[in-house]
Order: structure tokens, then C-alpha cells, then sequence
């Protein structure tokens, strides 16, 4: 039953949000058709329902050629591919409000696992990937609020980012898109949706960990 009333408010949700956001959204079309490389919408393929591929869509805050240069899928803090006015649409996760369309159309959620490139979705293990897109990716979810700051740990660290990121980041967030999809519920998708907001305002926040039971233990990075 949860699957058809989750759909049902997806669409109402995301329908309003279109509406409300028109006026958002024309800014920053203005300002991106006015800067940078002069396209608004950035789409890139992403791994979705039963593993099945989809075009995700963004604004554009990158140079178009930045999956050739540089570390490719992995975003530093303070890269260079990274477009005039993209720091602050990144920051703010306002470049991320485009998914708004893909969950009216049907291959996002607002809540569930982050929908990846399939370079990171093959660094997962075959337990998880067995089970990761059992459900819709989301906009937001357990593994985006958790790894909020991705860039800041993958741009501290020594290692190569592609490297760290397989090494820590993958097996930790497999397991938080694991938990999720044990516990889905709308409770919990409800507190999902307020600390998205609340890690935004206060990013260094332990809230997830001390409000979300069952949640795996925190790896020592993240503390």
C-alpha cells in the first residue's frame, strides 16, 4: 500500500513545488543563460528503479566537458570545472531542485537512495546493489543527508579521490541506503524531508544519528 500513497504524494508534492518554484527556477535560468558556458540544464545518466539507467536533470553548475577533466564524477571542493555562479547554486543544493521534474514524471522519489553514475554504483558490493534500486532513487535520503559535505572529505584526504571514495565513502553509504530500505516508512521519510533542511542550516549537526534508531555506527571520518 505505502509504494501507491508514496507515488500518489510525489506527484501532488512535486506538481506544487514546480509551481511554487517557477519563479526560482526562471531566475537562475537567467543568470546561467548569462554566464558561464550559457546552457541552464545539465542531465546525466543515473542508475534507477531495478537497476535500470535515467536521465537525472540539474542546472548546470560544471563546464560541459567536466566528466573528461579532472577526477571525472568526483567533485573537490573548490574545483576548477566548478562555473561562476556554481558554488552557490551547489552550496545551497538549489542546483539539485530540477529532480523536482523527475519525480513528477515518475523515476524519482522525493525520498530513497541517491541515484548514481554507474562508476560508483559498480563500487558497491552485489549484496547491495542487489537490493539499493529496489525502490526509486530520491532527491534526498539517509546517504545525502549523512554525506552532505562529500566534497569536503573526499578534497581532505590523501588518497586518490576515486580510491577514497571506493574505499570509505561507497561500503558506508551502502550500508545507510541498506537500513533505509528496511525501514522505509512515511514516518520516516517525514523526518528524512525536515533534516535535509535542518543539515543544510546546520551542517555540522549530529541530529540524524541521535533522532534515526538502528542507524550503522559512524565510521570515525564522519565523526
Amino acid at each position: 500500500m505505502y509504494p501507491f500513497v508514496k507515488r500518489f504524494a510525489d506527484i501532488m508534492i512535486s506538481a506544487l513545488a514546480l509551481l511554487m518554484l517557477s519563479p526560482l527556477f526562471l531566475i537562475v535560468s537567467l543568470v546561467l543563460l548569462c554566464t558561464g558556458e550559457h546552457y541552464v540544464f545539465y542531465f546525466q545518466q543515473r542508475i534507477g528503479l531495478q537497476n535500470k539507467p535515467f536521465d537525472i536533470w540539474k542546472f548546470a553548475t560544471m563546464l560541459k566537458n567536466s566528466p573528461n577533466m579532472g577526477t571525472g564524477t568526483i567533485t573537490l571542493r573548490k574545483d576548477p570545472r566548478v562555473l561562476p555562479c556554481g558554488t552557490f547554486l551547489r552550496k545551497t543544493k538549489i542546483n539539485e531542485l530540477p529532480q523536482i521534474i523527475n519525480v513528477f514524471i515518475g523515476n524519482m522519489s522525493i525520498v530513497g537512495p541517491r541515484p548514481l553514475t554507474a562508476n560508483h554504483f559498480n563500487t558497491y558490493s552485489q549484496e547491495v546493489k542487489e537490493v539499493l534500486y529496489g525502490i526509486k532513487p530520491g532527491i534526498t535520503g539517509i546517504g545525502s543527508i549523512v554525506f552532505r559535505d562529500e566534497e569536503r572529505l573526499i578534497s581532505a584526504t590523501d588518497l586518490p579521490p576515486a580510491e577514497f571514495y571506493a574505499r570509505y565513502i561507497s561500503p558506508y553509504k551502502g550500508e545507510l541506503e541498506k537500513w533505509y530500505n528496511k525501514n522505509q516508512s512515511l514516518g520516516v521519510d517525514m523526518k528524512l524531508i525536515f533534516l535535509t533542511a535542518w543539515v543544510i542550516l546546520k551542517p555540522e549537526s549530529d541530529l540524524p544519528f541521535r533522532w534515526l534508531k538502528g542507524l550503522p555506527e559512524r565510521p570515525e571520518y564522519l565523526k
